[in-house]
């Protein structure tokens, strides 16, 4: 399952066991260390990284069972083998139970048995590495994905916040530009009337009502219509003097729309200027 090269302590006062058991795991990929004392094993458990002990149930200093329980304690990743006799089975078993102890394997062994066994013991290690790995990278991907959402909520709020700024900056521009007490047209440069105000509605139109969508010479005479293209095609401010409607002089001003609008229309500006009789410009 996992290509990576596992330690294995044998833990027996029976120097012949240990070598039995080096010998029969000689040709596997194993690094395998020995202890013929409890206090041995537990140095070497400090000094290396250990994935499996195989430990004999009976030793001078302490029983494999109650060592095992100790490593469970300290080292809780190491799979934990114990060796017995069929006598000793009963005691075993209640390990086994309690989680103290992985399996327990009888002596006298049979070897394909034995090495089987092993291998199982670190394949199930390994699973258990990764299940862990797993869980690690879930519980990342989950805190990462909690702080996404609480970002996007502050962003989705902040948006909100910026939005209901917006549309009342908007309706408020709108009823100020409404409450102007001059005209205001505004019109894109294929002349069509994209905006206006509601002075607008007070021009002497001859009783025409100035309509959203309509073209701006509808209304108008030539003359505004040329003042319009010339600023759009010199960018700059133009002003029609003593333009006519329905009889009456009004001035009016025609300014480019600038930055992302620039070049894309204009708006008008109709002011009314004393009266005095028309004339040949007449619009």
């Amino acid at each position: 399952m996992n290509e990576r090269k596992h330690t294995i302590l044998l833990v027996d006062d029976e120097e012949n066991i240990l070598n039995a058991i080096k010998r029969l795991l000689r040709k596997e990929n194993y690094e395998i260390l020995t202890a013929s004392s409890v206090n041995k094993a537990l140095k070497l458990l400090e000094e290396n990284q250990v994935h499996l002990i195989v430990s004999d149930q009976r030793m001078p200093e302490i029983s494999g069972t109650d060592f095992l329980a100790t490593v469970k304690e300290n080292y809780p990743d190491v799979i934990r083998i114990i060796l017995t006799g069929y006598m000793d089975v009963d005691a075993i078993s209640e390990s086994v139970n309690k989680g103290q102890t992985y399996k327990f394997l009888l002596k006298p062994w049979d070897d394909q048995t034995f090495k089987l066994e092993i291998k199982q013991a670190l394949d199930y290690y390994d699973l258990q590495e990764a299940n862990k790995e797993l869980h690690r990278k879930v519980l990342e991907q989950n805190k990462t994905l909690r702080e996404v959402n609480e970002n996007l909520e502050t962003l989705i709020q902040r948006r909100t916040e910026e939005l209901v700024i917006q549309n009342q900056t908007l309706e408020l521009s709108r009823e100020i530009l409404d409450h102007l007490p001059v005209a205001i047209i505004g019109v894109s440069k294929e002349g069509m009337i994209v905006l206006a105000n509601q002075e607008t509605q007070r021009l002497p139109l001859s009783g025409k009502t100035i309509r959203l969508g309509e073209d701006v010479s509808d209304y108008f005479g030539d003359g505004v219509g040329a003042t319009i293209a010339a600023a759009l095609n010199i960018h700059t401010p133009q002003v029609l003097s003593n333009c006519w409607i329905s009889g009456k002089p009004y001035e009016i001003h025609c300014t480019p729309l600038s930055g992302s609008f620039h070049g894309r229309g204009v708006i008008l500006s109709i002011m009314p200027m004393h009266s005095f009789p028309p004339t040949a410009g007449q619009a």
